[in-house]
């Protein structure tokens, strides 16, 4: 079970966005499947086009550093540290203790510039997300697919890929949730309220934050 703290960033959204209530059974099956891969070792892989390629890129940016919450290294790294550094040099490890912060670990397909133009040129180019699952997913993984027509081709097929490894994976698109409704392609859909591309990626920023809250709280909060 979660922290009661991860749950509530989750009654905190609705409460701020009462359109999203519809959203709230998915959202939190979502934080716990997330919760789950984290626990086992995983890591999260987010897609998607256009705006949605910069909100994968955002989601991995609060996620691989503080977010809300401070997070101070422990005594488990600051033993590493010490057992990795010159013990003349003790101020790189009190440098590093001090400015570094405990990440959730999380990659952003669209960042990957090599392998998808290189992928785009001599092979398929709706394949290069999935060609990027195949080389970087494990089981313990999650693939965040963000597409708010929840047709978008190249993220199907990386969620193709994506079960067929065994991964988890999350669906974020607008209210008819498109190829993505079927439960076909994705373990949980959440849909946001809206039809034009720009308002549901409006609501998309305020989810997003929301499922990072809430694995920060169960990670890095009080116990």
């Amino acid at each position: 079970m979660a922290k009661p703290s991860a749950y509530a960033a989750v009654d905190t959204l609705i409460a701020r966005y009462p359109a999203l209530a519809d959203c709230g059974q998915d959202i939190r099956a979502a934080v716990d499947i997330l919760i789950a891969s984290y626990r086992a070792g995983g890591k999260l892989i987010v897609c998607g086009n256009g705006g949605s390629a910069s909100d994968a890129e955002h989601i991995v940016g609060e996620l691989m550093k503080g977010f809300l919450l401070p997070r101070h290294l422990g005594e488990d790294m600051l033993e590493r540290l010490h057992a990795a550094c010159d013990a003349s040099d003790p101020m790189t490890v009190d440098y590093l203790m001090q400015n570094l912060q405990g990440a959730l670990p999380a990659i952003s397909l669209p960042s990957q510039l090599a392998i998808s133009t290189a992928f785009s040129n001599d092979q398929a180019p709706d394949l290069t997300f999935a060609q990027q699952v195949l080389g970087l997913g494990k089981p313990e993984d999650v693939l965040l697919g963000i597409t708010t027509s929840g047709n978008s081709k190249n993220v199907l097929y990386a969620f193709r890929m994506a079960q067929a490894l065994g991964l988890k994976t999350i669906a974020l698109t607008g209210a008819s949730g498109g190829k993505c409704a079927s439960g076909a392609y994705a373990d949980i859909t959440i849909k946001a309220p809206e039809t034009e591309t720009y308002k549901i990626q409006e609501y998309h920023l305020p989810i997003y934050h929301t499922l990072c809250i809430a694995l920060e709280e169960e990670f890095f909060g009080a116990a």
